[in-house]
């Protein structure tokens, strides 16, 4: 079934009608709602053309971000755009779509007065089909790749914008059945190898795929694809499932703007194990082998570890006595979650709205992030109505699908895996140590100095530079101008000479917290203006900020810059850093365009003082 994790809405055709009489606030909201909901193909239509309708009437509309979206194929896309749009709106995007004429896109891409350089897109989708690639006279997969590759490279060079190739859909026909690979040069096996080939590639030349040709394996290439409709009128991806091209389309473009997911929040009775934990007691919840329900819940448990190695933070949210909720992760031989992965677990009999607000402030992370998983449909219901911006899967009552139904909705997709990613969960366990200390610690000199805080600095580099990316366009809450910005853009920066980058990673007893802080300034005359200056939530107060001044006001001086120029441009999540500037001693002087610039002048700075050891191992930031 399409879009089984979302819920039906009943009530979608009326709330859809209200839309007109709503304040571009209030609509934002409403599409972005409706969105979420499970909705068929006519449905579809209608919420895209809300959509376009409200954009005509209000203009841009708040909490949207813009995005600006290409689509250069080789055969009929015209039926994409809907599904894509309504896609992007789940994700709090608003998708403008340019759509290249016809089997266009190589003269588009290579036509400096072409519309598609008018539009200056953000984003590029190469939807190139099987038989242009594989089923032509004389091609092989190094042609195929090659073409490819091209397109990549003029695209990148010209927009640098995100690039999304889409793999070969699997459609043609094989001339040896199972064996087709022994026969290189028929179609299909060209086909084969170029989908073979395609993700090294893509990751060498830092492209993203969407891939078809494993998408299509859910829903059998029959429901995407007839020949007949090929024949007729170039629709390699049927029109039935236009509207899953474009989920699984803007889960991409969402990833690289820092919206997926990052916390997975787990009910535990019925969810994690079957049987109520309070009653029925350790020896009776249903969890383990021997039993299709008990391995069903294994099955749970085993995919939110995995999770936790792809960065997803783990959190319980129960209703339930504390002692009684953490006796199975502790005492129960079959339980593959043990405590130790949950960041955060809390168990209690306040209402599950509440204790995930408190969640998301604990982690630092917005609601947005969360994923709650329970299997009672009121309490989904209760947290969809209360916190419509948490992502609630609908449940099946049968704990086998739950897996699938977690996986297929994609809350969790990722473009990168860093390090960094890979640590993230220990990073959030060793900070709840940080925390415990914290409140054990007589004045805050005295936790700073007991946390032997170790901060390795340097000017951006190749190696850091897929985890910079990343947080350049995962970052919301400490972010002083959030601008989104693709790995060729942030490499272009790096090579400048005309821009000062930083980078900082921080360590300390507990553990080692990964890549933290990111700076970028952008010399001009005798000033140093910072452009981005970003930071991860989970280190703030410890003196971070400052020694990021100290080690940026020092490089700037080393390159003749007079003063140091901070903006901060105002968003729904960056509150928290709105006085910054003027607490580091920058002085206000200008507003324009929503954006405040401050000053601070270099001549007479003194460092700030800084309770850790500065580490730069490399050459020193002022000489980059």
């Amino acid at each position: 079934m399409q879009f089984n994790w979302l819920p039906v809405r009943e009530d979608f055709d009326e709330s859809l009608r209200e839309v007109k009489t709503l304040s571009a606030t209030d609509t934002a909201r409403r599409l972005r709602e409706l969105a979420t909901s499970r909705l068929d193909l006519t449905q579809t239509s209608k919420l895209d053309r809300a959509f376009l309708n409200a954009l005509k009437l209000h203009g841009p509309l708040p909490g949207l971000e813009l995005l600006r979206l290409a689509i250069l194929g080789s055969a009929t896309t015209s039926h994409l755009p809907p599904g894509i749009r309504v896609a992007g709106l789940r994700r709090g995007l608003a998708i403008e779509i340019y759509e290249a004429p016809y089997g266009m896109y190589y003269q588009e891409l290579n036509s400096a007065d072409s519309a598609l350089h008018t539009f200056n897109p953000q984003a590029i989708l190469l939807a190139i089909d099987a038989r242009h690639l594989a089923a032509s006279d004389g091609a092989t997969a190094d042609s195929a790749l090659d073409l490819l590759r091209s397109c990549w490279l003029k695209a990148r060079s010209t927009f640098r914008c995100q690039v999304i190739q889409q793999t070969v859909m699997p459609v043609l026909p094989t001339l040896m059945g199972s064996n087709e690979d022994r026969m290189p040069s028929s179609p299909a096996a060209v086909l084969n190898e170029i989908n073979r080939r395609l993700p090294a590639l893509a990751a060498d030349e830092s492209v993203d795929l969407l891939a078809l040709d494993r998408i299509i394996l859910d829903d059998g290439l029959a429901f995407w694809h007839d020949p007949a409709l090929w024949l007729r009128s170039k629709h390699e991806v049927h029109p039935r499932a236009a509207a899953l091209y474009g989920e699984h389309l803007a889960r991409i473009l969402a990833a690289a703007r820092g919206r997926s997911a990052k916390c997975l929040v787990l009910d535990l009775d019925n969810t994690l194990w079957s049987g109520v934990i309070g009653d029925d007691g350790l020896e009776g919840i249903v969890l383990g082998q021997g039993s299709e329900i008990g391995e069903a819940h294994l099955d749970l448990q085993r995919y939110a570890l995995s999770l936790t190695e792809r960065g997803v933070i783990l959190a319980v949210c129960s209703k339930n006595d504390e002692a009684n909720a953490l006796a199975p992760f502790t005492s129960h031989p079959e339980m593959i979650l043990k405590r130790e992965h949950i960041a955060c677990f809390v168990a209690n009999w306040t209402d599950k709205a509440t204790n995930l607000r408190s969640i998301a402030k604990q982690l630092n992370i917005g609601l947005d992030a969360l994923v709650f998983v329970d299997d009672n449909p009121a309490e989904r219901a209760i947290v969809r109505q209360e916190l419509p911006t948490v992502h609630v899967p609908e449940l099946s009552d049968e704990p086998s699908a739950f897996v699938s139904t977690l996986s297929a909705a994609g809350y969790f997709e990722a473009l990168r895996l860093t390090a960094d990613d890979r640590a993230r969960a220990s990073q959030y366990q060793a900070n709840a140590e940080r925390d415990r200390l914290k409140d054990s610690a007589t004045d805050m000199d005295t936790y700073l100095q007991s946390l032997r805080m170790t901060l390795t600095a340097g000017p951006f580099d190749s190696l850091s530079l897929q985890r910079i990316t990343q947080l350049v366009n995962k970052t919301n809450q400490f972010n002083l101008m959030t601008e989104r910005l693709t790995e060729p853009e942030v490499l272009a920066r790096m090579n400048d000479p005309r821009w000062l980058t930083l980078y900082a990673r921080l360590t300390d007893r507990f553990g080692d917290n990964g890549l933290i802080a990111v700076v970028m300034a952008r010399l001009e005359n005798s000033d140093a203006i910072i452009e981005t200056w970003l930071m991860s939530c989970r280190v703030l107060g410890r003196g971070v900020e400052q020694a990021c001044l100290n080690l940026i006001a020092a490089a700037a001086q080393s390159h003749g810059a007079k003063r140091l120029i901070g903006q901060y441009r105002p968003t729904e999540k960056n509150g928290m850093v709105r006085g910054l500037y003027t607490n580091l001693g920058f002085t206000r002087f200008a507003e324009a365009g929503g954006t405040m610039r401050f000053s601070l002048d270099l001549h007479n700075f003194a460092p700030r003082p800084v309770w850790m050891e500065i580490n730069l191992p490399r050459e020193a930031l002022v000489e980059q």
